[in-house]
């Protein structure tokens, strides 16, 4: 009896099928556009013509320490690794998506410096540097607004890459802000850091 119940229940689970994989979802992306709003997206941040702003660096590694399999081919990954760098206080992260091509070892070592003190900060924000929007012009040509206050939005074919990442943090233990600019550098087909 016992190897009848069995044998039925073997030919059940035989003709049961999983049902298919679902493909996995990609989470929400938290992107900023390029006029400054925050826009929620299934997408790439790229892809909607916006970038991260301060993604999440939480890991399952014990150490903190996320793996990273080569540089960053993204703004938005660029944005992270400076950001779980600064987070984690390690300068030799932060070292690693600098651009070092052309430093003198003199040079090296002020920059290493300075890097050291930006990690070391609490960080607060990473804000993307966008070159000025062009002047407003009517229809003969002539400027109606310098757009020098930044009023007007960009269009969609004004938007421009970001120039330059601004570090917003704090000065350690108080709330003096304390700002860094980083220069951005496009080489080896990578986004790197400069000062």
């Amino acid at each position: 009896m016992r190897s009848v119940l069995l044998l039925a229940c073997l030919l059940v689970l035989a003709g049961f099928r999983a049902p298919p994989a679902v493909a996995q979802q990609q989470g929400v992306q938290r992107c900023t556009t390029m006029s400054g709003e925050t826009v929620y997206t299934d997408k790439r941040c790229e892809d909607v013509g916006a970038m991260d702003r301060l993604p999440s660096t939480t890991s399952t590694n014990p150490t903190g320490a996320l793996y990273r399999g080569g540089c960053s081919r993204t703004l938005s990954d660029l944005v992270m690794q400076v950001s779980s760098a600064i987070q984690a206080r390690d300068v030799n992260r932060l070292a690693g998506v600098y651009h070092w091509t052309g430093t003198s070892d003199a040079g090296a070592l002020r920059i290493l410096d300075r890097l050291d003190v930006v990690a070391q900060r609490p960080l607060v924000d990473i804000v993307p540097i966008r070159p000025a929007p062009a002047p407003i012009l009517d229809a003969e040509g002539s400027v109606v607004d310098a757009n020098q206050d930044g009023y007007y939005p960009q269009t969609a074919t004004q938007r421009q890459r970001p120039t330059g990442l601004r570090v917003v943090q704090t000065l350690k233990n108080s709330a003096t802000p304390a700002d860094t600019t980083f220069g951005l550098r496009r080489a080896y087909n990578c986004f790197w850091i400069t000062l």
